[in-house]
This record gives structure tokens, sequence and C-alpha cells, in this order.
């Protein structure tokens, strides 16, 4: 008969055996492969399939800075990752798991909680992946907001280990307790020390509470003749959608709508579809096809903003397996749920026009997230580490906590390692980001006037 013992014992020796594969002082090092592919061609090439009109907006919001550049490149990371050795500890991945993604929002109880919230790009993969990409996205956050190379690289560092002391905690835990196991708004406001930063965040947690389909009727609205709220035009931002794709757009709703459990179709039943608009967001996603769908309650006339986001394929897609869901928006749908401790109840997916892949969500569900551009080292060291907990933490719901446990091991050298490939790809991503510069220069990038 097999012990707990055992199962502890062979999880250990997978984590071990995974050392001999990429040791943990490799996980640190950082070149690129002869022939790496152009950065910028793998970005032309996503916004081939992407709205044409959209594209410069989106060029535009990454040539901010190297940070927001990072934040629109979850291609590049995923090829240069894609072409080098990696442990083979598999979890769930978040895929594009970089500081602006993580942040604060609504449970089904109405508590605010504190996690992962982006999933455009989730997909089973090793989990040195999600963590590389976060510590990378510290150390160029310190660097863009003036920190030295050294607090920048123990920035990363203290990321690092949040994760490392995250997924040790994950094994004295069982299985029950760490699906269960989760942030809230509390336990933010517990590791913030000083007052400064627990003004900051206290600041942030009450606007999150604000972040409601309340204040987006008021923000996003205006009355029209018979005094039913319409969705403001503000192109190309914002646009309301007219007959006949209005009609597609329905059509789309109730396609949703199946997809839903049934006690939650009961409560969509409960809402008139009054209308939906173009909507563009975030860095990274600007080009593909984002909607918001303004409902009614047929009872009190509350708003409910839903978001119908394209979901194509992930971009780590082309260095692992396939994902099992066929539905590119089930694939985020199912994602979400399993690495989130609460998921939106709105959480579905549909086919809309030309085969193309949605999924749906609440679009403000008291969301609130942190001001990375105004951190100071020792706030990125604190951030940074909440998240690389957070992310440990949603890596255990579905991989193998000890097996990880046992291949990082309960020394520095993860924490160093991963520092050193943060410093080390913050530098990659200041020359793609020069390479973007030149390309808007020669003209093979046009950007948009006002893309805010």
């Amino acid at each position: 008969m097999t012990t707990v013992e055992d199962f502890d014992r062979q999880a250990a020796e997978v984590g071990k055996a995974a050392r001999k594969r990429v040791s943990r002082a490799a996980l640190g090092e950082w070149k690129p492969e002869p022939g790496r592919e152009d950065p910028v061609a793998i970005l032309l090439k996503q916004n081939e399939s992407r709205v044409p009109s959209l594209v410069p907006i989106r060029m535009a919001r990454m040539a901010v800075s190297p940070f927001t550049f990072l934040r629109g490149a979850a291609a590049v990371l995923a090829n240069d990752l894609g072409s080098g050795p990696d442990t083979g500890l598999v979890t769930q991945l978040c895929g594009d798991a970089h500081l602006s993604n993580f942040g604060l929002f609504g449970t089904p109880e109405r508590n605010l909680v504190f996690d992962v919230n982006d999933f455009d790009e989730t997909l089973p993969g090793p989990f040195e992946w999600d963590v590389k990409r976060l510590v990378a996205s510290v150390a160029v956050a310190a660097l863009g907001n003036g920190c030295s190379d050294e607090d920048a690289a123990s920035a990363a560092e203290a990321t690092a280990r949040g994760y490392r002391e995250g997924i040790e905690a994950m094994t004295e835990q069982d299985s029950l307790e760490i699906w269960y196991d989760r942030v809230d708004s509390d336990k933010v406001l517990e590791l913030v020390q000083r007052k400064k930063g627990r003004k900051i965040a206290e600041k942030t947690i009450a606007s999150a509470k604000r972040h409601t389909s309340l204040q987006a009727l008021d923000k996003l609205t205006e009355p029209d003749a018979a005094g039913i709220p319409r969705i403001k035009s503000q192109p190309p931002l914002l646009v309301p959608i007219t007959s006949p794709d209005a009609a597609t757009v329905k059509s789309v709703f109730a396609e949703y709508r199946r997809t839903l459990p049934d006690h939650m179709r009961v409560l969509l039943n409960r809402y008139t579809f009054v209308e939906a608009a173009v909507k563009v967001v975030g860095v990274g996603s600007v080009g593909t096809r984002c909607f918001i769908a303004l409902l009614m309650d047929k009872e009190s006339g509350a708003p409910l903003f839903l978001q119908l986001k394209e979901a194509g394929t992930s971009v780590l897609e082309p260095y692992q397996k396939p994902s099992r869901y066929k539905h590119q928006g089930h694939r985020v749908v199912a994602g979400q749920r399993l690495m989130q401790a609460a998921s939106d109840i709105f959480l579905g997916w549909a086919t809309g026009p030309a085969g193309v892949h949605f999924y749906w969500r609440q679009f403000r569900d008291m969301k609130g997230s942190a001001d990375i551009a105004g951190l100071t080292h020792r706030q990125l060291s604190n951030y940074g580490a909440l998240c690389g907990a957070v992310l440990a933490r949603a890596h255990c719901r579905s991989g193998d906590p000890l097996a990880i446990d046992a291949y990082i091991g309960g020394s520095e050298k993860f924490d160093t390692a991963l520092s050193d490939f943060a410093m080390s790809y913050s530098d990659q991503t200041m020359a793609d980001y020069r390479l973007l510069q030149a390309a808007i220069k020669d003209g093979r990038v046009e950007l948009a006037d006002n893309p805010y």
C-alpha cells in the first residue's frame, strides 16, 4: 500500500530530478540565441490578425516606456523561453504574469481579494516561465522608476523569494486548504508596514470598492431623449454598435448565455440587453476585438456591464502542448477558474462572426491595481513579493507544490538566479524597446496620436 510518505518522497524525487534538466543556477542565465527572431517582427505578425484601425493605438501604448513595451510583448518572451530547456514541472500558467496583471477584485461574496487577474494567454507549462515574466517586469519597472541596478536586482530577488516562500507555505497545506486559500484586502494591508505605503494601499482598496457597474454607468453613458442610458461615443476608444451589428452581438450574447451554469442563466434573465460598444482596453490586448455590453435589471433598472473580449491562441502554444479546449474562450475561462481563488460568476464564452472566439466577464467588478510607475524600490520589493506569493498559490492549485518546492529548495539559490535573469532580461527588453523606436522612426510601425 502506498503511504502519504511514499507520495511525498516521489514528488520530492521528481523535483530534484528536474534540477538535472535545468539547474537552479541555469534559471538565471539569459543570452539570446543566434538568429533570435526580431521582436518587432513578432509584434507585427500579431498585428496581422487585429483590427487595423486599432493597431496604431497598441503600438503607441507600447512605445510609452520599456515597461509598457514589456507589457505588450508576451509573445516575445514566450519565443525566448520556448527556445531553451525547461524544468518540466508543469502547472497552469497565467502566460502573462507581469506586475500589472495582478490586482484587487470582488468575489461572489462581495469581498475584495488580491490575485492574478489576466488570463488571455493561460495554458499549462513549466512553472518558471510565469516567474521569469514576473521578475523581469519588476526589474524593468524598477529601472523605469529611477532605481539603481542594485535596487532593481534586489526587488526582483524579493519577488522570487516571495514565490519560493509561497510554495513552501503551500506544502504545509492539504489540497482543500490550498483551494480555499486567498489573500483578502485586510491581508494586503497587513503586509504594508510604512505609513505612506499603507495610505496608498488604503486609497487603492477604497477606489476598487467604487469600481462597479454603477460607477461605469456614470462614466460611460448618457441618457437619451427617453431617459434611457446609452453608451457614449468617444471614437476610437469607445464606439457604440449600431444595426445591423447589434443583432450579431445579441446572437453572440445568446450563445454565451448557454455556457453559463443553470443558476447563472436565471440571474442573467433578470436583465435586459440594452446595447454594446467597442471598447479599447489594456496594452497588449489592443487591436483584438473587445466590446462592452450594457444590461439593465428589469425590476430596479440597476446596470450590469459585461465585457466581451476576443480570445486567440495563447502565445505559449507554439512551445507547449495545444490547449485541450478547442474553443479559445473556453480555454481562458477554464484557466482563470483553475488559477484564481475566486472567479467572476459571469465568466463564459461564445463564437462571433467569421468564427472569432470570445470570452465574457464583468467589466467593472470592484477592480483595483497598483500604480506601478509610482512605486519606490521598497514598495516594488514588497509588492513583487506579494505577487510572487499569490502566483505560487495559483500554481499550486494545479501543479505539485512538493515537486516544485523540492526543485527550488530552501536556500536563496532560486532567488538569486531569478534576480540574475531579471536583470539580464531587462537589458534585453531595453534593446528590444530601442528596436521598436527605430521601427517607428523608419516608418515600419505607425503610432496613434491619442492612444489614451
